[in-house]
């Protein structure tokens, strides 16, 4: 089971809600399913995002993928770290791993997310 503590998207990008602030990152089955991957793409801080609008792009050997945003807000930090080492996203998706911190600005948008259970039953009904 993926972890509780966060919401998550359709398209694969969980986000985690600590007050205003939200961290935003990619689950393990995008991760697996993207593989061998080759370069991230993120928008500096102070970039506004727009919830279901994309906001970067994750390149693997296979495929580029657009990454959407979960929550409206503004960038307050991207993960330095992860644009240097993108295997800390095979090691760790859910806190190494994470790509963005974000103020929201709505975080009533966290009502349309899936929860934990919802988002294995995605994952269940993907592989299926």
């Amino acid at each position: 089971m993926r972890p509780n503590d966060r919401k998550y998207q359709k398209s694969h990008e969980w986000v985690k809600l600590e007050g205003d602030v939200a961290t935003i990152g990619i689950t393990d089955y995008a991760v697996k399913h993207l593989s061998d991957l080759v370069f991230l793409d993120l928008p500096d801080p102070d970039t506004d995002l727009m919830a279901g609008e994309p906001f970067g792009e994750i390149e693997s050997v296979k495929a580029v993928s657009d990454l959407y945003s979960p929550l409206t807000g503004r960038v307050i930090e991207q993960n330095e770290a992860l644009l240097g080492q993108l295997d800390l996203l095979n090691k760790d998706p859910w806190e190494a791993g994470w790509m963005l911190k974000i103020k929201v600005e709505k975080p009533q948008e966290m009502d349309a997310l899936l929860d934990a259970e919802d988002y294995e039953k995605l994952i269940a009904s993907e592989e299926s």
